[in-house]
């Protein structure tokens, strides 16, 4: 197999990502961008999420969903079937010279093939095992299975998102399983930095579980110092006010007002100066307090306002506020485009850019997601 050449932070980091789904595959995906030679190996059936469609594309004489293409560029790809011997023997001849393995098995599964943790540590001790996992090993629900929506459920997110009145929701994108990616693609960075001073590698674990209680904040501070139970107020902050979204004459915009200063431009630009002076409203926990009169004020001067134009002038003033947009609008507004996130690879892939820049060795987009198994490299 021809040498790929390799720019990037990560630049000589040899990556098996041996997992399917979202969670390992993002953060497979993140070390890539950085530079990361990550070879991608699916079962012989494919990763589940190739027909996760619509839409599909037609490639090579394959039809593959637009969701698998979204997380694994960067990566070669090849099949193998671990659970076959001649597998295992394949994959052991790769990790000679690999640095990370992600996997996100259900705990035991490769340990019964003879290939969890503790064997290859022994074989392989500067490697950094990385595994995604549901609620971990152990505990009342390890190793159990997870899945970003049940995570939600379970972990409480759902319970503080919806209308006020209404019935908890789901986040509208797979929150649980993105985090638990991007936190496994910190504990791998902080495995390799560890690694160049004692010479050894580490397991590494993300569940989702955990991924998802880290997420309840504020929420999980409020609770810790009242002991109140948190309830859904809709695009409300619980905390600050006015932190919501709010109806104009054109089109709904969310402000996002944090402290008594930026209270101030935002009445002055108003023209209602003297709101801002008013005792209920005057500081921010009077305004949080007094939510219900204060968002009834502002619906009504905000009723002949323009949306988009007036967002763009608070946001010139220096007071937080943004017009809500279709995913469309705002993976086609100038600024995405400027902050290069949205990217092409050749002819057939688009794809969201790499959030973290760097200056000297920043992210490269290199090759589309495997499509074909392109047969068992040497290494």
């Amino acid at each position: 197999m021809a040498e790929t050449i390799h720019t990037g932070a990560l630049a000589g980091i040899r990556v098996i990502d041996l997992s399917r789904i979202l969670g390992g595959p993002f953060c497979g995906q993140i070390l890539g961008d950085h530079g990361a030679d990550v070879l991608k190996i699916e079962p012989p059936q494919g990763d589940d999420t190739r027909a996760w469609g619509p839409p599909f594309t037609d490639l090579d004489g394959e039809q593959v969903a637009s969701y698998y293409l979204g997380l694994n560029r960067n990566k070669r790809g090849t099949r193998l079937d671990l659970a076959s011997e001649s597998g295992r023997e394949v994959l052991l001849g790769l990790l000679e010279g690999a640095d990370v393995l992600i996997e996100n098995f259900k705990t035991g599964t490769l340990e019964k093939w003879g290939i969890g943790y503790d064997r290859l540590s022994q074989r392989f001790p500067r490697l950094v095992h990385c595994r995604v996992s549901g609620f971990g090993a152990d505990g009342p629900l390890g190793g159990l299975a997870g899945y970003d929506a049940a995570v939600q459920a379970m972990a409480g997110i759902m319970s503080v998102n919806g209308e006020v009145g209404g019935e908890p929701l789901r986040v509208g994108l797979p929150v649980v399983d993105l985090v638990t990616g991007l936190n496994a693609a910190l504990g791998v960075l902080l495995a390799l930095h560890e690694r160049a001073r004692s010479g050894k590698g580490q397991f590494v674990e993300a569940s989702l579980y955990d991924s998802g209680l880290s997420l309840l904040h504020p929420h999980a501070a409020n609770w810790f110092m009242d002991g109140r139970e948190p309830r859904l107020t809709g695009n409300a902050h619980p905390n600050i006010y006015p932190y919501d979204a709010f109806p104009t004459r054109t089109a709904p915009i969310f402000l996002a007002v944090g402290n008594d200063r930026q209270f101030g431009l935002f009445c002055a630009h108003l023209g209602c100066p003297e709101l801002a002076r008013d005792a209920a409203y005057a500081t921010a926990g009077a305004r949080s307090g007094n939510r219900a009169a204060l968002r009834a004020v502002l619906v009504q001067r905000l009723a002949d306002q323009d949306g988009p134009a007036l967002a763009q002038a608070l946001m010139d003033l220096g007071v937080p506020c943004a017009p809500v947009l279709s995913v469309s609008a705002a993976l086609q507004h100038p600024h995405t485009a400027h902050r290069q996130m949205v990217v092409r690879i050749g002819e057939h892939y688009t794809g969201l850019g790499a959030p973290v820049k760097l200056s000297r060795t920043p992210a490269t987009y290199r090759l589309a997601p495997p499509v074909e198994s392109e047969g068992v490299p040497s290494r």
